[in-house]
Order: structure tokens, then sequence, then C-alpha cells
């Protein structure tokens, strides 16, 4: 009865999970900040959402696969338009992976979110850029930004406005975009125009320093390191000295411990500081707030809500 434990515990360890700095954490917990979208982390009853490639479209939608926004192989991106699109609005979706797996094509990146508001007239925008080790987190949020550029001087070929486009990002990618929604220099810098709106799918790592300061999983020693100063400039929260670019929604699982009070915390200041920041609060797990966002029901509400918010429909 005791092999199946020590052989789990063995994985684990040997895997960088568990150490003296991961803390006396629930282990749902350590598994989705881990794989948020690897297969098998808090997939139950979702299996099919971890699947890879072309699956069925709103009639009369089409998607045009791997477009080159950058020079490297991996800067390449997928636009899933509507029929008949004119001036549709735009979701611009950057997918999580612990900053160093994930892909644009992941069903459970994309699949929902497309037959949702695909279905109902958006263009949907979804990104790959480069990740750990070629790229830290910092300079990850570079390439999001360099993406959104081109995507912003794309889109009326596409049949989207690039006036009205949100940026989401789950995981690891709603952290990137949290950063480029709280220090808009970055977005900037690479030639990006400000966006309508943001909307960040379940980030634990908005503090980084108060993040790495506390009692924290391995993982987060291998992506963020040992430099203070680096975690300050990894932080989205510390990088607010100003109103965020756009309106925000920081969408938060009650199912872990980190994610709502970092979530409220950034709100708090971004407030504070004249922005406008609105925290949704979900009882779902870290994969779920990805997979199950376009299935409708009282969290899908939630987020269409945010967007009638900043008029789109």
């Amino acid at each position: 009865m005791r092999r199946p434990f020590l052989r789990k515990f063995a994985w684990l360890a040997a895997a960088g999970l568990i150490g003296p700095r991961a803390g006396a954490t629930p282990l749902r917990d350590l598994l989705a900040a881990r794989g948020a979208d690897r297969p098998g982390a808090d997939d139950e009853g979702m299996s099919g959402l971890t699947a890879h490639g072309p699956f069925e479209l709103p009639s009369g939608a089409q998607v045009e696969r791997d477009i080159p926004w950058g020079s490297d192989p991996i800067q390449r991106l997928d636009v899933y338009r509507p029929a008949h699109a004119d001036g549709a609005p735009v979701i611009f979706m950057v997918h999580g992976g612990a900053w160093d797996k994930g892909d644009k094509g992941l069903w459970r990146t994309v699949k929902n979110k497309v037959a949702h508001w695909v279905g109902k007239g958006y263009v949907l925008v979804s990104p790959n850029y480069r990740m750990l080790p070629a790229a830290d987190p910092v300079e990850q949020a570079n390439d999001v930004a360099k993406a959104l550029a081109f995507t912003q001087g794309k889109l009326r070929s596409w049949g989207g406005d690039p006036s009205r486009i949100v940026v989401m990002g789950h995981s690891a990618g709603a952290h990137l975009v949290s950063l480029l929604t709280a220090d808009p220099s970055i977005a900037a810098r690479h030639g990006a125009k400000p966006w309508l709106g943001t909307v960040s799918l379940d980030s634990g790592a908005m503090n980084v320093v108060e993040l790495m300061e506390a009692r924290h999983f391995a993982l987060y020693d291998r992506v963020f390191k040992s430099d203070p100063a680096y975690w300050r400039e990894a932080s989205p929260t510390l990088r607010l000295k100003t109103a965020p670019v756009a309106p925000m929604l920081v969408v938060c699982s009650t199912k872990r411990r980190d994610s709502c009070p970092q979530a409220k915390a950034f709100a708090t200041k971004a407030n504070s500081l004249g922005g406008r920041v609105d925290v949704l609060p979900v009882d779902l797990g870290h994969a779920e707030i990805n997979d199950r966002l376009g299935t409708g029901g009282e969290y899908t509400e939630g987020v269409d809500s945010f967007l009638r918010s900043l008029g789109l429909k």
C-alpha cells in the first residue's frame, strides 16, 4: 500500500515540485501552479480540452494559422475570424503554461473562447511567444507587446477594429498581460497602441516580491531566480506608477491561496491611482478558469458583463 505513495512522492521531488521552499500547501494548488496548461493538471472531466489542432468552428468562421509576427520560429499567431467580419471587436488571447510551456493552439486556450466570442462576431487572435529558457518572463512580456503591435497593424485586413481590442491571458499569460497593462511603457516601446480593456485570468504572480519572500513552490525559484531587483521588475503591482493603460478585470480562483489576495491588492493600488480594475472571484480550479470560459453560466456572463461595460456586445 505504501509503494504508490512513495513513487508519487519521488516523482514530485524529482520534478522539483516539492522541497523546503514549497511550504505546506494543498497539492491541488501545487499542481495548478506547476502545469496550468499541461495535460493532467486540474483536468477532471475536461481531458479533451488538452488537445491540440483543428476543432469545429462557428458557422462561417475561418482560421489562419502560424502567421509570423517576428523572426524567431516560435513567434507565430493564429487568427480566428467570424463570417463577414468588418470592424469586429477583437480578443487577443495569451496562453499560459508556467512560463515554459503552452501553445496558441491548445484547445483549452482557444476552443471554448472561439465558440463563444467568434460565434458572437469577434475576431480572436492567439499568439505564441518565446518561453524559458530562451526568454525570461519580462522578455516574454516584450514578446507579447510586439505581437500585439503587429496584430494592431494587421487587424483591419482581418476584419477587426484595432480600437476595440481586449487583451486576455491565463496563468503565466495573465501575468504577462497584467505587466503590459500596469506599465504602459512596455507596450509603447514596441509600437503597441493603448487597447480597450484587459482580462487577467488567475495569476498568482501579481506581486513577485511578496510571492518569493513567502513560502512558495519550487517552480517559482526556477522562473524568477533570486534577484529582488528582478522580482520588482517582474511584478505588475510594483510596476504600477499611474493608472493602468486600460480598464481591467482580474479573475481569481477562490480555491487557491494566493490568487485572490494578489488580485485584490493589485486592484486596490490601481484604483487608488485613478484606474479601473474589477476583481471577479470564482469557485473554479486554476485550469477550469481557462477551460470553462465561453461555456456559459455566471462566470462567462461576468466576463461578458465587463466587455459590455467597455461598449462591446
